[in-house]
């Protein structure tokens, strides 16, 4: 058993200023599997978190349209994010304040919440990105060393989007275990960038639209993997363990996609003010209305498993990459936030169905092997 007093490896394309994973680059141990043998293995009992997929290389095509997504949606993401930098300062203060995102959705809007603090507050804030898997929890040995780094810190948890709220659960579940056997109690409530499953209090919006770090792997994620955790190759008491790709930094976008975004940090301020003014305690309140669209989606397709049901574009765009789709629908009534769903659908030959009944934009469902 190792000491929280490990280090982490330096990994990641970012500047240390503006994110420490911590994590065990593992990427010497871990070969990826191809999504149709990676799919077999979790559907027959294997987690998900012991291996990686083989990277999706996207094409040309992809990689304009992340392009022009990013100029489309820069003011929107940055409204967002003001917004909810805003509420996490107005939550926790900002003189004890550590953002902590998971990693790999959430380190880009880490980033960035890290990045509004210094130009709106010309305060730098502290940001770690750490690891948490469904079914096994959140990285404690991450958590340690924070607290051992920061006495006293108030910990704010940062995730990209929500899908049926998973992760939002599994925060909070992790947080309540944590809490129970360590003197520094951490917050398990999770502020994320979009909030289209109605699942978190702390958001920037619940339009499900397209963030376009969710549109590439880890070229915009500081070219650091999805988080690994098996103890065939690691030790317990560790950090969790993540692969770096050094070698796709030729094309790396995750720098320029935060530098775009906070460019537009002065000119949203206006906007950030009046979507402030229009959250209200009441319509915060976490609905869950996403899980009622999940469940119609179940019955209407007779689908055993909820867990190969994935709403949202977030979700979806996840799907395409890096499982085995049966189908994708759509909600003709977002058709303008659809645009890298559809590319990708036809890439992979998946058949996409329209479907109004949910309230996502699309949402993929993993076939049955």
């Amino acid at each position: 058993m190792l000491t929280s007093k490990v280090k982490p490896d330096k990994m990641g394309s970012y500047n240390s200023d503006d994110v420490i994973f911590l994590l065990r680059d593992i990427g010497q141990y871990v070969m990826e599997k191809n999504t149709e043998e990676r799919e077999g293995l979790i559907q027959t009992g294997t987690h998900y978190s012991e291996m990686l997929p083989v990277e999706y290389q996207p094409t040309q095509d992809y990689i304009t349209l992340f392009h022009s997504t990013l100029d489309m949606y820069a003011n929107r993401i940055g409204i967002a994010v003001g917004v909810v930098a805003e509420q996490i300062r107005e939550r926790n203060g900002l003189e004890q304040l550590v953002i902590v995102s998971l990693a790999r959705a959430g380190t880009p809007i880490g980033v960035l919440i890290k990045r509004y603090f210094r130009f709106k507050y010309g305060i730098s804030i502290p940001h770690y990105s750490i690891s948490i898997i469904r079914g096994r929890g959140i990285d404690e040995t991450a958590i340690q060393y924070i607290f051992e780094h920061h006495p006293g810190a108030k910990i704010q948890f940062v995730d990209g989007w929500t899908g049926k709220g998973a992760i939002t659960s599994e925060l909070e579940q992790a947080c309540l275990r944590y809490n129970a056997t360590h003197p520094d109690k951490i917050d398990g409530n999770l502020a994320v960038l979009a909030d289209p499953g109605h699942c978190v209090s702390i958001y920037g919006t619940r339009d499900d639209f397209l963030i376009p770090s969710a549109c590439l792997n880890s070229t915009v994620s500081g070219l650091v993997s999805r988080t690994v955790l098996n103890y065939n190759f690691m030790e317990k008491g560790d950090f969790h363990g993540a692969k770096y790709y050094e070698e796709l930094a030729g094309v790396d976008v995750s720098n320029l996609y935060v530098d775009v975004i906070e460019r537009t940090f002065a000119d949203v301020q206006q906007a950030v003010e009046k979507t402030l003014a229009s959250i209200t305690q009441e319509n915060s309140r976490p609905s869950w209305l996403g899980i009622q669209s999940v469940e119609r989606i179940q019955e209407e397709f007779d689908i055993d498993n909820q867990h190969f049901i994935k709403p949202g574009i977030g979700e979806t765009t996840r799907v395409l990459l890096r499982r085995v789709p049966w189908k994708i629908l759509v909600n003709p009534n977002f058709s303008s936030d659809l645009t890298h769903i559809l590319l990708l659908a036809k890439d992979r030959n998946v058949p996409v169905e329209e479907f109004t009944e949910m309230s996502y934009s699309c949402c993929g469902i993993i076939k049955e092997l």
